[in-house]
């Protein structure tokens, strides 16, 4: 989180318990796999290798329990192989377990030695991600003292509906106009009755 940001809430709200919570995180965990299997597919592809990651993003990406039967036979194929791709999922998959654990010092104790284990991957975007990790630690745990009641995926529907109406209202001529676009968006207020009729 921007250091400004949890500054002015620990000044306003003292009491206030900043989470991190899973979406966030799984995010910047596929960004990072998502590096790894780019770079080593280019590298394959410039190697004269058998392009074999070619068409395997989303397979890596998605949970196992969600994987089409094609992707499933894709990952399995790809699973042979010992690549770094395939050893950065493996720690993606084992980083799951983390979303099991109930006790905050349990979760913290499973974060440092996965931390410690992806540290020594040599696989530089997923230490990068082991590094941003490390920096919330006490974020990531807040979620744990929060008994994992609480998620952000309804503010970031509510950011994305916003966004989308000021994207429609580009053109309106005042602040005005777009802010009533944000209320009915936003607030699913009734449209007014159209003044024409159409036959």
């Amino acid at each position: 989180m921007w250091k400004p940001y949890l500054e002015m809430i620990a000044l306003h709200c003292p009491n206030a318990l900043n989470i991190l919570d899973r979406f966030h995180i799984v995010a910047k965990m596929n960004k990072a796999i998502d590096e790894v299997r780019a770079e080593e597919s280019r590298r394959m592809v410039r190697d004269g290798y058998e392009p074999v990651l070619k068409k395997s993003r989303w397979c890596l990406l998605k949970r196992p329990e969600n994987l089409t039967d094609k992707q499933r036979l894709r990952m399995r194929d790809l699973l042979q192989y010992n690549l770094r791709t395939v050893r950065a999922w493996l720690l993606k998959e084992e980083f799951q377990q983390l979303w099991d654990y109930i006790s905050p010092d349990w979760a913290g104790k499973f974060l440092d030695q996965w931390c410690t284990q992806v540290m020594r991957s040599r696989i530089e975007p997923m230490k990068k991600f082991a590094r941003t990790v490390r920096a919330h630690r006490e974020l990531i745990l807040n979620y744990f003292r929060a008994r994992k009641q609480f998620s952000s995926g309804v503010v970031e529907g509510l950011n994305n509906k916003a966004k989308v109406t000021m994207r429609k209202s580009y053109g309106f001529r005042t602040f005005r106009a777009t802010e009533i676009a944000l209320y009915h968006a936003l607030g699913n207020l009734p449209e007014p009755s159209s003044t024409h009729t159409f036959s």
